[in-house]
């Protein structure tokens, strides 16, 4: 997939924490998106391929495709795509902090284990309709408990597709659907071991297949290399400790197993787009220090390319 400019909402600059906007079908198919909010894609019309990093899953309307912060995506037409895009930051709603009410983070989103669309029948896809109509109007005019109703409706549109996606999830895993028993295994073993074992040829020999197998089998069926699945995990845990823990770089990299820790920031810029150090001081600062407690220098707004281009953070001391 081709670079992608890392599109930063930031409220010191007046941008607004939660958008509703039509998809550009000509603009779509060579314009790979990375910002730093939550995304919903409405798909009413068409069909085509969602790629999420270097995972490619193919679509068709109507459903819904979800993609996480700071992750690559775009959307690829095989016919004309027509729908709506929703982004929104965690200064607007934070998918962990509503986990209980709500339930989508780990199946909506942060599923690396999971297929990011949910399908949609008429009467569903009319509900969604309305839910985003409604959005759009109250976006335009501010009324009384603005926010308020804005998250109302964001909470009854992911939790509909959370007991959606739960239910086809259920659905994809019976007996008959074929779909092996070995992935539920890796899965185990990732969660088990991530922060130590970061190579394929690890996790086949513990589930005592050939790496080619295994690989094959994840291919299949989540549309991802093995070391792409063992990575977005890898990533996820050090997106939570540069946001949830003041701890140093240096030290981050040696819990999740990198004796380099340029080795690690250079993995994490590939799947951010800027640098930990960068990640940690612009979303700490935008979300006034609610995410955790620590001194900061703020960072500036880069004028072009990527944040944090020298992958190469301060020197920090454990």
């Amino acid at each position: 997939m081709p670079d992608a400019a890392l599109d930063l909402y930031d409220p010191r600059i007046g941008d607004l924490a939660l958008k509703v906007e039509a998809i550009a079908p000509e603009a779509e198919r060579d314009a790979p998106r990375r910002s730093n909010c939550f995304t919903v894609i409405w798909v009413r019309q068409g069909r085509g391929t969602f790629a999420a990093d270097l995972a490619e899953f193919p679509f068709e309307a109507d459903c819904l495709l979800f993609a996480v912060p700071y992750q690559v995506h775009r959307l690829t037409p095989e016919a004309q795509v027509r729908g709506y895009a929703i982004q929104f930051h965690a200064n607007f709603f934070c998918v962990e902090t509503y986990h209980e009410e709500v339930g989508c983070n780990g199946v909506l989103f942060n599923d690396v284990y999971g297929i990011p669309l949910v399908r949609l029948d008429d009467r569903q896809s009319e509900e969604v309709g309305a839910l985003l109509g409604a959005m759009r109007r109250e976006l335009r005019e501010c009324g009384l408990a603005h926010t308020e109703i804005l998250i109302s409706y964001l909470k009854i549109l992911l939790v509909r597709a959370t007991r959606l996606k739960l239910d086809q999830q259920e659905v994809a895993w019976r007996p008959q659907e074929k779909r092996p028993p070995v992935l539920e295994e890796l899965r185990s073993l990732i969660e088990a071991h991530y922060r130590e074992l970061h190579q394929p040829g690890d996790y086949a020999r513990l589930l005592h297949a050939t790496p080619k197998s295994l690989a094959k089998v994840v291919k299949t069926h989540l549309h991802k290399t093995l070391t792409e699945l063992i990575r977005e995990r890898v990533v996820r845990e050090a997106k939570w400790e540069m946001l949830h823990t003041t701890k140093p770089v240096k030290q981050v990299a040696r819990e999740l197993g990198f004796a380099d820790v340029f080795h690690f920031s250079r993995l994490f810029k590939r799947s951010t787009g800027c640098s930990p150090t960068f990640f940690r001081e612009f979303e700490t600062t935008i979300r006034g220090g609610r995410n955790l407690s620590m001194p900061l220098r703020v960072p500036s707004i880069p004028e072009s390319g990527a944040p944090g281009d020298n992958v190469d953070d301060p020197a920090e001391t454990p």
